[in-house]
């Protein structure tokens, strides 16, 4: 099983770059189910009802969010109807749409098993239980169903991230972890053959601060004034990772992936059409 994750989509050029870089992908990559994580696909924070149903037209099997899932309305009140859109599982129960879903691989038609899960450490919008302490019932429901099993650890400390990775390594396929939006380069397959990597990166902006405007996040720091609003479209690059799993569930390799995108004049069509989203 061969699987592509997309690192978080940030704003406008996020989408943008993710569209634009698709027929390279297809052409480097050849991938059997495609996840893409659309944390902030929508003004930086969040993602909308029309660009969820936008990126899943473009081939995205399964869209991820972390701690800005109910952050669009229009996205929350329909949840509970969206099975490719996944907020994390070890919310409370009462909260709406899925942590976790079995889904079939593209022509292959065998099953895979997401789901992502949320730290508790830096969160204070949106608070997660405790995700160690459902990872063993959980897994063990979903190996039932499938060997194939990849984690989206939505996390802000690394500690906590390198530690889960241990706690799920030789349960699950991979656990890629998301929200910094810097890609690191610690991926590794561990002795149980559990993929990791601490985080995928972003998608959008390399020259940027976790993808948004950089003159904007300096006057936060100076005004204490928070503003995601403002796109940034300098050195466009999809990041994330390739997994190839094998038949017994456990992860042959890991490759990061980056590729950067040119934007030109004759591309303001496509542009508008991803901010209409």
């Amino acid at each position: 099983m061969k699987i592509l994750y997309i690192a978080e989509l940030v704003g406008k050029a996020g989408v943008f770059t993710f569209k634009k870089a698709l027929p390279e992908l297809k052409s480097r990559y050849k991938w059997d189910f495609l996840i893409v994580n659309a944390n902030g696909a929508t003004g930086g924070n969040g993602l909308g009802r029309s660009h969820a149903a936008y990126i899943h037209k473009l081939g995205a099997n399964v869209i991820t969010l972390g701690d800005c899932c109910f952050y669009k309305k229009d996205l929350t009140e329909n949840l509970d109807k969206i099975r490719f859109v996944l907020r994390p599982e070890n919310l409370n129960p009462e909260s709406p749409g899925f942590g976790s879903f079995i889904y079939k691989a593209g022509n292959t038609g065998e099953k895979i098993a997401a789901l992502t899960l949320m730290g508790q450490n830096g969160f204070n919008r949106l608070h997660a239980n405790n995700p160690f302490s459902i990872l063993p019932s959980l897994l063990e429901r979903l190996r039932k169903q499938t060997p194939y099993i990849i984690i989206d650890f939505h996390a802000q400390a690394s500690a906590e991230k390198k530690t889960l990775f241990y706690a799920a390594d030789g349960l699950c396929s991979a656990v890629i972890g998301s929200h910094t939006r810097v890609q690191t380069a610690d991926e590794t397959i561990l002795p149980g053959g559990t993929a990791v990597i601490s985080d995928a990166g972003r998608t959008g902006s390399f020259q940027s601060v976790g993808g948004c405007d950089i003159h904007s996040r300096i006057k936060e720091y100076l005004t204490g004034i928070p503003d995601w609003t403002k796109d940034a479209w300098d050195e466009l690059e999809v990041q994330g990772v390739y997994l190839d799993i094998g038949k017994d569930g456990k992860a042959t390799s890991i490759e990061r992936v980056r590729i950067g995108v040119t934007k030109q004049i004759n591309d303001q069509e496509d542009e508008t059409t991803s901010a209409s989203c």
